[in-house]
């Protein structure tokens, strides 16, 4: 049985250790973990290392090399776990099924067990941000397999809330589930009084750039990033999200190369091979570019499918196989995108939900959007989307509302090329009451000129030239908003 000497973690929670150092360890381990820092995986270690007997440091582990996309080290840190939990507390040992689960493709099995674990132990915060990773997953293997995620990880948090007080790390995680819920004045005080506590609190400075990307703030949320990224460790992995988020915001107000500098510095797979987020940033940003544009470097485009390739021999986390597939279209793989879409064909014969109803239908779209085939796109991906985008059948894909928005675009894009311009504006006019953008202002001027409208037509393009004043004068878009104007006036 593990000796213990008396040492708690930062909730008030035993630990089964009889080396402070270890104790040590693992406290600071999961402070990094829960602001998404460098370091958690050296500190788990240098707790097993002070004690290598201590099963919760192997829990720990768990879930880092999890959250990287490692899972043949996670299951094997999983294992070790298990094997030197016997004596450890009963919260411990849960603690450690919870994570074996997850790591060997049972998230949904995982979920159940911390939903009871938290209704014992609320203030095991990191069960919390297990469950949070489980449910923005989606509905693969890794996954919580909840549809509506977005509202059950409001009803956890909201839940335990009360047991955490002025925590850093709880109101970082808890901002996330309001501004996914639409609840963006709330998130940003939760996420500031976070960061004002924890200054390097990556999860907290990510909440802020979700705000102000559902407000439309590009601007701003710009500015706050370019002065918040540099203060934090460049060697996390949160730092290539967060530079995505930046290179989005530098986007959507029409500055290409600036976000290709982002990209080509922070981003791509080659220059930081150290996350899976690379790809799944990579490809959203390379897409989103030619798609607005046709200002994707072709130079980038091998590295990235080489990335995505597992995608294309068998399915996998739906997460992950949609921005895959993203990748194959944007760079031209058939190959992979055809052999993508016989794996999902064969996951859905085999009784996939998930993939008949979602994953096919989606790849295939995008498919047929590459192959300009804009009908067939629409007739594909439209069932995917509800009235409400944050709550659609995309959510069972995983991800953040502003991560699936991607796919809307596409959709969007997908209805002006079809000449489907009445499901656009209607698209558009959803959109543009949550928020302003100069780019959905664009895209409604060229449904309106397309049907005639020539004075709406008018005032939708001064309002998208209001809000790209400084954009890049060189690229497709401002040339196609010039040439708009030029016709309509």
């Amino acid at each position: 049985m593990p000796e213990s000497n008396g040492s708690k973690d930062r909730y008030g929670l035993p630990i089964s250790t009889s080396s402070t150092a270890a104790a040590d360890n693992l406290v600071e381990g999961v402070d990094l973990l829960l602001e998404q820092n460098f370091g958690p995986e050296q500190s788990f270690q240098q707790a097993v290392e002070a004690d290598e007997g201590f099963a919760l440091a192997f829990a720990g582990l768990v879930y880092v090399y999890m959250a990287g996309g490692k899972v043949a080290e996670a299951r094997k840190a999983a294992q070790q776990a298990q094997s030197l939990a016997a004596g450890t507390t009963r919260r411990e040992q849960q603690q450690i099924e919870a994570l074996a689960l997850w790591a060997n493709g049972k998230g949904p099995e995982s979920l159940a067990v911390i939903q009871q674990h938290i209704a014992e132990f609320p203030r095991d915060m990191l069960m919390v941000r297990v469950a949070q990773r489980l449910y923005i997953m989606g509905c693969s293997s890794v996954g919580a397999g909840v549809d509506n995620y977005p509202e059950a990880l409001f009803a956890l948090m909201k839940g335990v809330a009360p047991e955490y007080g002025d925590d850093w790390a709880f109101q970082g995680q808890y901002a996330f589930a309001h501004h996914e819920n639409g609840l963006l004045d709330e998130a940003l005080k939760l996420a500031e009084r976070s960061l004002a506590q924890r200054p390097t609190n990556a999860v907290a400075a990510h909440s802020i750039a979700h705000v102000y990307f559902e407000r439309g703030d590009a601007s701003g949320g710009a500015g706050f990033l370019a002065k918040w990224l540099p203060g934090f460790d460049d060697r996390a992995t949160y730092h290539v999200h967060l530079s995505w988020h930046l290179a989005l915001f530098e986007l959507a107000m029409g500055h290409y190369q600036r976000s290709l500098e982002l990209y080509d510095s922070n981003i791509r797979p080659s220059v930081v091979a150290k996350s899976p987020l690379s790809l799944t940033d990579s490809a959203s940003l390379l897409w989103r570019l030619q798609m607005y544009g046709g200002a994707a470097p072709a130079e980038v485009m091998g590295e990235l499918c080489a990335q995505a390739a597992p995608a294309a021999e068998k399915p996998g986390p739906a997460f992950r196989d949609s921005h895959a597939a993203l990748a194959f279209a944007v760079a031209g793989d058939d190959q992979s995108l055809g052999s993508m879409m016989d794996g999902l064909r064969a996951a859905a014969g085999n009784g996939d939900k998930l993939a008949v109803e979602v994953m096919l239908p989606l790849v295939q779209g995008i498919s047929a959007f590459v192959h300009e085939d804009y009908g067939e796109a629409v007739r594909l991906m439209e069932p995917l989307f509800g009235q409400d985008a944050r709550y659609d059948q995309l959510c069972r894909v995983g991800g953040s509302h502003a991560q699936r928005e991607v796919f809307e675009d596409t959709l969007m894009e997908a209805y002006l090329r079809a000449g489907q311009f009445d499901k656009s504006e209607g698209l558009l006019n959803n959109r543009l009451k949550r928020r302003e953008s100069p780019r959905d202002m664009f895209w409604l001027a060229r449904a309106q000129e397309a049907e005639g409208d020539r004075g709406a037509a008018e005032s939708s393009i001064r309002q998208a030239r209001d809000g790209w004043r400084d954009a890049d004068s060189s690229s497709q878009e401002t040339a196609a908003l010039t040439g708009l104007a030029e016709r309509v006036s």
